[in-house]
This record gives structure tokens, sequence and C-alpha cells, in this order.
């Protein structure tokens, strides 16, 4: 395992030498310790690694990720996994606002709460949250799948384009657009592949969710609708 100790070099440094990792690399693990909070820890890491970040991130830790899976054992700042493409990031701790915002595929599990805008503009990416989010999340998810086991803020899936939202616990109001929809089977099917993905296959029963997505009356300008927009 590769260690890289955040008291004694800066985060650029670090992200040079994950950037400069290629296809054949036998730095396949890397620890980080003394992260501190600090901002944009393994920001466009590009590579099939392994990253352990021992303690609590700033600012767009795993940032545009591709490939890599990143674990944090501690919280994450503003915008965790922003625009990622692939891969896996942990938060075993709660996330600020912004979460998985803009993100284009792989998995994003957080243990504990997310912020507002959790998935905001959201393109493929799945977001796993065990506990709470906040208001405006999914707010003009276009595709990909958000999954809540506590309770939803105000506005959840405002502007909602073909994201499906997964909410067991209570939603404080749906945003502009956004519809309760029926569970079918093969919602339940996805429902348990993310769960299982999430590690948490068996533990709760996947007809607890309530499921919520686009009522499809804002695709196209209507006059009637310009409250709406």
């Amino acid at each position: 395992m590769r260690l890289f100790d955040l008291a004694d070099l800066p985060v650029r440094d670090l992200n040079q030498l994950l950037h400069n990792l290629t296809p054949e690399t036998n730095d396949t693990r890397w620890r980080i310790v003394n992260p501190e909070g600090e901002h944009n820890i393994a920001v466009g890491v590009d590579a099939n690694i392994n990253i352990e970040i021992d303690g609590h991130a700033g600012y767009f830790c795993g940032g545009m990720n591709k490939l890599a899976r990143i674990s944090i054992s501690g919280n994450a700042g503003q915008g965790v996994g922003e625009n990622m493409m692939s891969g896996a990031i942990h938060v075993q701790g709660d996330a600020s606002q912004s979460a998985g915002a803009t993100g284009r595929g792989g998995l994003l599990v957080i243990e504990g709460n997310a912020s507002a805008r959790c998935g905001i503009s959201m393109k493929g990416i799945d977001i796993v949250v065990k506990g709470e989010v906040g208001h405006l999340s999914a707010f003009m998810g276009q595709s990909g799948r958000l999954v809540v086991f506590g309770d939803a803020g105000e506005a959840l899936g405002d502007s909602l384009y073909e994201a499906h939202l997964y909410v067991r616990g209570n939603v404080a109001s749906l945003g502009a657009d956004c519809v309760e929809k029926e569970l079918r089977d093969e919602h339940r099917a996805e429902l348990h592949t993310l769960l299982e993905q999430a590690g948490e296959a068996g533990k709760v029963d996947v007809s607890s969710f309530r499921r919520y997505g686009s009522a499809r009356a804002l695709y196209n300008f209507h006059v009637d609708n310009a409250g709406a927009y």
C-alpha cells in the first residue's frame, strides 16, 4: 500500500502522482492520512485503484473520478464526487451540499446524511444515502438513481427529467413536475441491485420505499405552465 501524508506534502503533489499512474501500475492501493478537511483530494483520478482517506475531506473530494474506488473514513465537504464518471466513492460519515452533482456514472454511497441539492443535475450516477437528504435534491436530475433511506427535504426532484428517485422516509414536498409513481417489480429489482452494491442487501425491504419521477409536463414549453419554469 502506498502511504501519502498530507501533513508533509500538499494535495497538488498527491493529485499529480495519481494523475501520473498508468494502466500497468502496481500502485493500486493508496492510503491518505491527515487530510484535515483539505479540498480537492483525489480529483480527476483515471486509474483502476483503491484510495483510502483516513479522516475528513473538504470540497470536491473525488471529483471527476473515473474507475477509482475511494473510501472516506469521515465526513465530506461540498461536491463530493462531482461529475464522477465511473468507479465508486464511499463516505462513511455525512456529506455537505451538492453530493454527486452532475455525476455521469459510478456509485456514491453516503452512510450518514447529505445536505441540500444532493444529486443536482445528475446524469447517470447512482447515489445511495443511508440517512436523510436536504432540499432540492435531484434538482434537474436527468438520469441515474437516487436512493434515500431517511427523509427528503423540500422540492425533491424539482424540474426532474428521467432520474429514478426512491425514498423510504417522509418527503417534505415535491418540486415542480415531480410526482409519486407506482413501485413495480422492475423497480424493486433495480432497488435490490443498488442496495446490494451499497452493502445493504437483505437488510432493507425494497417494498418500504416509494418511487418518484417526472410527470413530463415541462418537457416542452407551454404558456399555461409558464409559472412552473
